[in-house]
């Protein structure tokens, strides 16, 4: 097992677990939040979570308040939000902090094995620029709804920044190769 799927974090609601509790599975792990202008991607992601579930993928939602306040909610608060707006059905964390001094072990292990996402993120930074948002730099994750694609093996393959849809047709075939391995 690889180091990061050691990392423990907290599920909604079930106690802990750690990415090798999907070892196995190809695992797209993505921050998520409900009052950013991102958080229609909740239903691209549950398309993905529904459509590739048979062949061994697993999305995991990690709330995080990091991006202006955009993740205010209690844990069950949040999940309300998922189900009830997205209908979401892929595991939701319990939130987390995913940048900065305060960012969880697990988002520093991801951060750190790719510390560039693919797509175009200085699209974004220019656009949060645009509102006088003052933008992270690589490694740091960019803004809400940034994903990350873990290996059935535990090694991170993949980021993608979070203006790319998660039905983008790369990010898909990134997904769809480490599916068929």
């Amino acid at each position: 097992m690889t180091a990061i799927q050691e990392i423990e974090f907290e599920t909604m609601g079930e106690g802990p677990t750690t990415l090798g509790a999907f070892a196995g599975s190809v695992v797209l792990v993505v921050n998520v939040a409900s009052k950013c202008g991102l958080t229609p991607q909740y239903e691209g992601l549950e398309r993905l979570a529904t459509t590739y579930r048979e062949q061994g993928l697993v999305v995991l939602g990690f709330p995080a308040n990091d991006f202006m306040g955009q993740e205010p909610g209690s844990d069950a608060e949040i999940l309300e939000f998922c189900r009830s707006t997205y209908a979401v059905d892929f595991p939701v964390m319990s939130k987390i902090a995913v940048t900065g001094e305060a960012k969880h072990p697990i988002y520093a292990a991801l951060t750190d094995a790719q510390p560039h996402a693919s797509g175009d993120p200085e699209a974004h930074r220019e656009r949060l620029r645009g509102h006088n948002i003052e933008a992270n730099e690589d490694p740091e994750v960019l803004w809400n709804f940034e994903k990350f694609l873990v290996s059935r093996s535990g090694d991170v393959v993949g980021r993608f920044a979070p203006n790319m849809e998660p039905e983008d047709a790369a990010l898909v075939s990134a997904l769809e190769a480490q599916l068929a391995l």
